[in-house]
């Protein structure tokens, strides 16, 4: 099953690739190592399965991840190319890996990640090219919780979101989004330029960008949401010792979410097995279902590191949730306290 993206042109799957887990190590929010035979496969069964777009960035390995898609998809024919999706504007510094990325959109630093992303891509366009965060000047500080400070030296919107309209007029991207944007925001762009495609976070825990949704909804704006599974949490595969296991290079262990919020995420997660049970699915799949339930949501990214995890929610497509089911999860939400955000659709 197919859904139109917005007013791309583009049909895309229901679910896509996301390839931030399939980054490799040594950088400030790697998942620890990985073996780039394996994420190819990953990558390939994904699109065997009916995967047709995947969702990469610059910054994910610092350029890995983006070498990485550009592997995994090269010598296939013209008619079994995914759409490539990959972001711009968190810059690193290559003399200190380990630091976090900027924040920086300024039109000469976008073009030339414009051109390293064709290069590791190995393609003449991007289909669609989007803004990572709005531009502060200043460092990523997403482990800590939040997103930096603005630096007098920013990117104002205006500036930056014109020189994604050029670069789309110009034939280099497809279409233009918008990552992490607040609707004032993306508002402020759309008297700009049309805005694609919105990329927010968005899974049962993380519900904080319903109101993004709502006006992609009301502009014929796609929405592809990241995070449904909440980086793992909500696969029910994860439990307290999993979390206390975890490689201490894994950016997870210093996040919230596996910490001062991990009791109200993994009750979350076990009321969703008996859902589960019933349809004869994964936790993953009704999860993600949930997602893809929510009114203005085209599609949802999900990533996998070996091929055998794709299986785990490859199969959401096919799945419908009741009124019911979606009535008890919206219980489960409140109950658990679990995240923030509306526990279902108005």
């Amino acid at each position: 099953m197919t859904v139109m993206l917005g007013r791309t042109g583009m049909e895309i799957s229901r679910l896509g690739f996301g390839s931030w887990a399939v980054s490799g190590s040594g950088w400030t929010f790697s998942w620890g190592a990985t073996d780039d035979a394996e994420s190819i496969a990953a990558i390939r069964h994904a699109l065997d399965a009916g995967v047709n777009w995947i969702d990469t960035a610059a910054v994910y390995g610092l350029g890995h991840s983006e070498e990485l898609v550009g592997k995994a998809v090269a010598g296939l024919p013209q008619a079994d190319r995914p759409y490539l999706f990959t972001k711009v504007g968190l810059v690193w510094d290559p003399d200190n890996p380990s630091a976090a990325p900027r924040r920086i959109m300024k039109p000469a630093s976008v073009r030339r990640e414009l051109e390293d992303s064709l290069r590791r891509l190995g393609v003449d366009h991007i289909d669609l090219y989007q803004v990572h965060y709005p531009d502060t000047g200043e460092s990523l500080e997403y482990a800590g919780g939040g997103f930096g400070a603005v630096s007098p030296n920013a990117t104002p919107l205006e500036e930056y979101w014109q020189v994604m309209a050029d670069l789309k007029a110009e034939g280099k991207v497809r279409a233009i989004g918008l990552s992490n944007h607040t609707p004032d925001l993306l508002q402020a762009a759309e008297q700009i330029a049309h805005v694609d495609v919105i990329q927010p976070p968005f899974s049962a825990i993380n519900r904080s960008s319903a109101a993004e949704i709502a006006w992609a909804r009301a502009h014929e704006t796609g929405v592809i949401v990241y995070s449904p599974l909440q980086s793992g949490l909500l696969t029910g595969a994860f439990s307290a010792e999993r979390v206390a296991g975890l490689p201490a290079e894994d950016w997870r262990t210093a996040h919230h979410d596996f910490t001062t919020g991990l009791t109200a995420n993994l009750q979350l997660a076990e009321a969703l097995r008996p859902i589960a049970v019933r349809h004869g699915r994964t936790v993953a799949e009704v999860t993600i279902a949930w997602v893809l339930a929510w009114p203005g949501i085209t599609g949802a990214i999900v990533g996998a590191r070996k091929a055998a995890q794709v299986d785990g929610w490859i199969g959401t497509g096919s799945l419908e949730l009741t009124p019911a089911d979606i009535a008890e999860i919206a219980h489960a939400i409140t109950v658990s306290g679990a995240g923030s955000g509306p526990a279902r659709h108005a």
